[in-house]
């Protein structure tokens, strides 16, 4: 069995405390590799703390980047109560008077009362269909948009509780329903659209011998309106179908609902209530609210990256502390190129504005952005002067009816004057044969087959008597209605001038065109039509030939990819400018694509953590070298000194045995 030992136990020397010491001093060089290595470590923490503000600032920039962030418009009412608006990025500054003559309201009629509501009212069929009463309500022109649909009542379901949930479940773009008004229980039919055009027409087939107009059977459910009182016109009208009728203007403007979204461009109305005679004032204005809020948005976030800055670079004399980043080029380079970029001139902005200090925006000493809310109110309210482009990436032109579209990362800041040769245009078809004062439309003549951008359709003009301009807008209806063109987004509009119809397409340029190629109303409507295709404005921006499409004009040369909308006005004479366009990259736009570039997985940032991560590797391969020596070195001291125990061991035990053999001497007296 093998014995136990002890270091130290046979000399009595404190071999574990004496190697424990020597390690302690072998040790300090991953000692000091363990504190490089937090110190590295504290670095990344720090860089990461960085890219959090960066990235922050980032997200601020980019609420000021787009265009239409500057461009956002708000629309009020005088009297709330009138008219609400909203408004889109094509709205333009603007103030309207609006009087609301009538709110657009849905067709109701309802039944002869009955004791019980469950007790049965007849069988057969309803038919339930839509169109348009004359001024005195006894004709009816169907609505071609509307399909009728056809209701068959069973036993099971020939009560007023069956009907009514019967009309419900088929689906008829009407709603059912059951009221008690005191002298019985009534069924409420209500059209689920507004509008004349959508009023109500309910015949009756009983399907059994029984008459379709009597008051007895389903025939109580008739509602004929070119029928007499209780006899085919039986149910009552409770509500009268309408049109919402509104003045802007002066104009008069009839819709079938109360939301209008094409008469002011880039405005949605909803109309509330009537105000005949008390019109009110609807102002469309830039919402220079969000313009601001996004602006302090920024500067706080500035700051709050500049706090961070400092608080990792900069020296705390009350604590004698640096920060975990004091001294890095990196982070001052970061610091030096984003107020580079903050304080930088634009001075092909083109808006009146070149400086971010001009809009009430400047450095304190501290390296913190102040705001003057005063000058930067100022600057909004001042029609002459765009903050946008101070901060995105903008183009400005001298001619009102030229705005910027679009650019590129090609596109080179500069101004660049605008030569016209031709202006986009629209499609036309336009009639060889006026109208007459009225027209007639019947089933004889209802039909038109056109194409529009290439697409074709047929549609079907409602029956009725029609002056010019009520005609065009029944021709324009119809084809805007019409489910295959909407489908694709084309559209025309129909105006009339001397009784001769003009269609348009809503699309500008070469494949912008209407046609009329037959169908029963041709002849009615226009005798022959002449047809002419749209055209692509043309021209040159900063002397170089450019590409039009539609009412775009896309540069070329060093304006490559600059895009302008030609909206109107004329063509200038070849060689002849037609003004200037100012574009330039504005600071958020620069700030995003540097910071986009810093934070990067290949950037500044990203580099500089690569290279640390890489150093605390090699710390970390270092420090496994130095263990296996240390352990090497440790096994060498405790082998030295376990040798030096059994030597100092062997030693003692000799002495002791001389010392008991010269005892033992004869004669030999120890002194004590």
């Amino acid at each position: 069995m093998a014995g136990l030992s002890s270091p130290g136990v046979g000399s009595g020397l404190d071999i574990n405390s004496l190697v424990s010491k020597l390690m302690d001093v072998e040790r300090q060089p991953i000692t000091a590799l363990d504190k490089k290595e937090a110190d590295y470590q504290a670095k990344i923490t720090a860089y990461g703390t960085l890219k959090g503000g960066m990235s922050s600032l980032q997200t601020a920039v980019r609420g000021l980047v787009s265009p239409s962030a500057f461009n956002s418009y708000k629309a009020t009412a005088g009297d709330a109560t009138v008219v609400s608006a909203s408004t889109s990025s094509i709205a333009k500054a603007a103030s309207y008077s609006v009087e609301v003559i009538n709110l657009a309201q849905v067709h109701k009629i309802s039944s002869i009362a009955q004791t019980d509501p469950t007790s049965a009212v007849g069988t057969g069929t309803l038919t339930i269909d839509f169109g348009t009463y004359d001024s005195g309500g006894n004709s009816f022109s169907v609505n071609s948009q509307k399909t009728a649909k056809t209701i068959t009542i069973g036993d099971n379901d020939s009560s007023l509780n069956g009907i009514r949930d019967a009309i419900n479940n088929a689906n008829a773009g009407v709603t059912a329903s059951i009221v008690n008004d005191g002298s019985g229980y009534r069924l409420t039919i209500s059209s689920n659209e507004a509008g004349v055009e959508n009023s109500l027409r309910i015949m009756v087939d009983e399907g059994t011998g029984g008459t379709n107009t009597n008051l007895t059977g389903l025939s109580q459910l008739a509602y004929d309106p070119e029928a007499v009182a209780n006899s085919g016109k039986n149910m009552s009208q409770t509500q009268e179908a309408k049109s919402a009728s509104v003045k802007i203007d002066g104009l008069t403007i009839t819709k079938p609902t109360n939301t209008i979204t094409d008469a002011i461009q880039g405005v949605t109305l909803n109309l509330l209530k009537a105000n005949v005679g008390a019109a009110t004032t609807l102002t469309v204005a830039r919402d220079t609210a969000g313009v601001k809020t996004a602006v302090e948005g920024f500067v706080k976030s500035y700051n709050d990256l500049a706090a961070t800055i400092q608080t990792l670079g900069g020296y705390d004399a009350k604590t004698q502390k640096g920060g975990l980043l004091l001294g890095d080029t990196t982070l001052r380079s970061v610091q030096a190129q984003l107020r580079s970029l903050i304080n930088q001139r634009l001075d092909d902005s083109g808006s009146g504005l070149s400086t971010i200090s001009e809009i009430g925006v400047s450095f304190q000493r501290d390296g913190t952005l102040a705001i003057n809310s005063t000058k930067l109110d100022a600057v909004l309210a001042d029609s002459t002067k765009n903050v946008g482009s101070i901060f995105s990436t903008m183009g400005n032109a001298s001619d009102s009816l030229v705005s910027y579209a679009g650019s590129t990362s090609y596109t080179k800041t500069g101004t660049y004057g605008l030569v016209l040769t031709q202006i986009g245009t629209r499609g036309t078809a336009v009639g060889q044969t006026p109208v007459g004062l009225t027209t007639t439309i019947s089933s004889s003549n209802n039909q038109l087959t056109l194409s529009v951008d290439g697409t074709s359709a047929t549609v079907t003009l409602n029956a009725g008597d029609y002056s010019a301009e009520t005609l065009a807008a029944e021709v324009q209806a119809r084809i805007n209605s019409d489910t295959t063109l909407s489908a694709l987004g084309k559209q025309v509009s129909v105006t009339q001038s001397g009784g001769t119809l003009t269609l348009t397409s809503n699309k500008y340029g070469s494949t912008s065109s209407v046609e009329v190629s037959g169908g029963s109303a041709a002849g009615t409507l226009f005798g022959s039509t002449l047809s002419t295709t749209g055209m692509d404005v043309a021209g040159t921006i900063g002397g170089i030939g450019a590409t039009g499409s539609g009412q775009v004009l896309t540069a070329t040369g060093d304006a490559s990819g600059l895009q302008l909308l030609i909206s109107g006005g004329t063509a200038a004479a070849a060689g002849t400018a037609r003004g200037t366009v100012s574009f330039s990259m504005g600071i958020a736009y620069q700030l995003d694509q540097a910071l986009g570039n810093m934070l990067a997985s290949t950037g500044t940032l990203a580099n500089k953590t690569n290279g640390i991560s890489s150093t605390i590797k090699d710390i970390d391969s270092r420090r496994e070298v130095l263990n296996k020596r240390l352990a090497d070195v440790e096994a060498r001291y405790r082998k030295q000194f376990n040798a030096l125990d059994s030597l100092v061991a062997s030693m003692q035990q000799t002495s002791t045995y001389l010392t008991q053999q010269l005892d033992n001497l004869p004669g030999v007296t120890r002194t004590k």
